[in-house]
Order: structure tokens, then C-alpha cells, then sequence
């Protein structure tokens, strides 16, 4: 973990160019560090997934508005200061991101950071001893 999951209205899907704004998002949440300058995340555990909704009505429902949610799935341990500091990171690339769009099409975007503890954790991932040498 973390695991980003992106939905969007699917009507910003050919000007939004997901795979670059899932990637750029990656490189955030790797490039965190806390107080002591050690990853917040490990990198191995990354994940950020992108899923247009093609189906939508956004507030009225009566315009084409668009809308991008962000949501941040972590484990429980991080200090409350780090988690801000993650979700400001987070919006302000995602803001970077649709700074063009912003400026032609009406939309909302939101970021909200879960944590929490499982119920049921299990992994299978060969990912993890790429990055940890």
C-alpha cells in the first residue's frame, strides 16, 4: 500500500490522459518522505488505478459537467501531519494535471484518504524485491 484508485466521468476521457496523470501521482507517493527523510510508501506497494465512469450526472445532471475522485487507500501508522501532506501533494499534482481542462470544461475534483485496519490482509507480489536491495 498505497493504493490510488482514480474515478472520473468518462466524458473528460479523451482530454484527460489518465496514464500520465496515473504515473505522475505514482511518482508523488514515492518521492514522500517523513520527518527522518524515509519513504512514507514503499514502492513495491504503489498502485494507482484509473477507471472512467461512463454512466454519470454530476450535480444538476443537466449540463456535461465532469468530476474526478481521488481516493487514497493507506495502512494505519502514518502520522496525521504526513497524510496532509500527501493528500496536498496529491491535489495539487491532480490540479496541475487538469489546469487546461479547468479552464473549458466544468468540473470537481475531490481527494479523500482512507485508513484503516484490515480485517483480512493478504499479499502475493514478486514487486516488492525489485526495490528493496
Amino acid at each position: 500500500m498505497p493504493h490510488l484508485k482514480i474515478e472520473y466521468t468518462a466524458n473528460i476521457d479523451t482530454q484527460a490522459d489518465m496514464g500520465t496523470l496515473c504515473k505522475a501521482l505514482a511518482g508523488v507517493l514515492v518521492a514522500l518522505k517523513d520527518e527522518q527523510g524515509q519513504p512514507v510508501f514503499p514502492i513495491g506497494g504503489t498502485r494507482v488505478l484509473a477507471y472512467p465512469a461512463p454512466y454519470h450526472a454530476v450535480a444538476d445532471g443537466k449540463q456535461d459537467y465532469a468530476f474526478v475522485y481521488l481516493n487514497l487507500r493507506i495502512a494505519a501508522g502514518r502520522n496525521d501531519a504526513i497524510k496532509k501532506v500527501a493528500g496536498d501533494a496529491l491535489l495539487a499534482r491532480t490540479k496541475a494535471h487538469f489546469e487546461s481542462l479547468f479552464s473549458t470544461t466544468l468540473m470537481g475534483i475531490t481527494v479523500q484518504i482512507d485508513e484503516g485496519v484490515q480485517v483480512y490482509d493478504a499479499k502475493h507480489s514478486n514487486l516488492h524485491p525489485l526495490f528493496n536491495k
